[in-house]
């Protein structure tokens, strides 16, 4: 049976969790690109609702599924063999095979960089619900990071499910792994108040010192799901790297661009890197580094 050969050989859960992460980075790059296209076409809809203006026709329908992958500029669609994760790129030499459009790198670095996160995942947790669980976690928070890089959003229909879910998971697990936060109810439903309602403070509170916002919502709530999925003990160190990595790479970003402090930056992605790192050695650093005492 697949599954007991999977347990029995961690070299091999490994490499089909790298081999899965490279087929679920293609799928994520089809997330990253069109949800916000299809937050755009929501929104205009609600406009033309709400001003009272009909439409025309029926808009051709635009998810996840439909329609099928195409060039942007000549829209040939990419056939099976083009859309291999990593190897077509490499194999088309990042070009349209119909009008020789130049493709981005980004889709074959979300492919390979979910295939290795995902390695990573399965290496440090082992096969089990815990890793699947830890799995469903990584790919929100790729796909979260590549649409806030785009479009500095954190839609709802991301990061909400991925707040419930680690309400959910809490239910099922005391402890992600060896050395890992207890995660329980109560320190997951703790961990998702403190989390939203503390940037919610920051927020407000630079909003009337300075009279702009510092964040959007999304960070709000994404803050909220690490505490969900972690617990309240992850949140003070989840924000300090995120943080200070972000203040560093928005530093060196506006000097190299030449712009100045006004210039937005996202900082989702910078708290999807240091909620990752809390799931796979967050533990670790809270001991070393003494915090909040024991914790079991």
């Amino acid at each position: 049976m697949l599954s007991t050969v999977l347990s029995q050989s961690p070299v091999l859960f490994v490499s089909v969790c790298a081999l899965l992460g490279l087929l679920i980075g293609s799928f994520l790059n089809v997330v990253i690109y069109r949800v916000p296209k299809m937050l755009e076409a929501d929104w205009r809809r609600q406009c033309d609702e709400l001003a009272g203006r009909d439409v025309v026709e029926e808009p051709a329908r635009f998810n996840l599924m439909t329609p099928r992958s195409a060039c942007p500029s000549c829209k040939q669609p990419i056939t099976a063999w083009q859309n291999i994760p990593v190897l077509s790129w490499l194999w088309l030499r990042g070009r349209c095979a119909g009008c020789g459009t130049r493709i981005s790198v980004r889709y074959p670095l979300v492919e390979l960089v979910t295939g290795i996160a995902f390695g990573i995942v399965a290496w440090k947790f082992g096969f089990g619900w815990i890793a699947a669980a830890a799995l469903v976690f990584t790919a929100f928070l790729i796909a979260l990071t590549g649409i806030d890089i785009d479009t500095q959003l954190l839609p709802d229909s991301l990061t909400l499910p991925l707040l419930w879910l680690g309400l959910f998971v809490s239910l099922y697990h005391p402890v992600w792994a060896e050395g890992a936060t207890p995660i329980d109810p109560r320190a997951s439903i703790i961990g998702a108040l403190t989390g939203y309602l503390s940037l919610w403070s920051v927020y407000h509170l630079f909003r009337l010192i300075t009279g702009k916002e510092g964040m959007g919502y999304g960070d709000f709530k994404l803050f909220a799901a690490f505490g969900a999925w972690l617990g309240w003990q992850m949140l003070l160190p989840i924000i300090i790297l995120a943080s200070a990595v972000g203040a560093i790479t928005g530093i060196v970003m506006l000097a190299r661009q030449g712009k100045d402090r006004s210039t937005p930056i996202a900082f989702g992605p910078f708290l999807a890197v240091a909620g990752w790192l809390a799931l796979i050695v967050g533990q670790q650093v809270v001991d070393w580094l003494g915090l909040f005492g024991p914790v079991r």
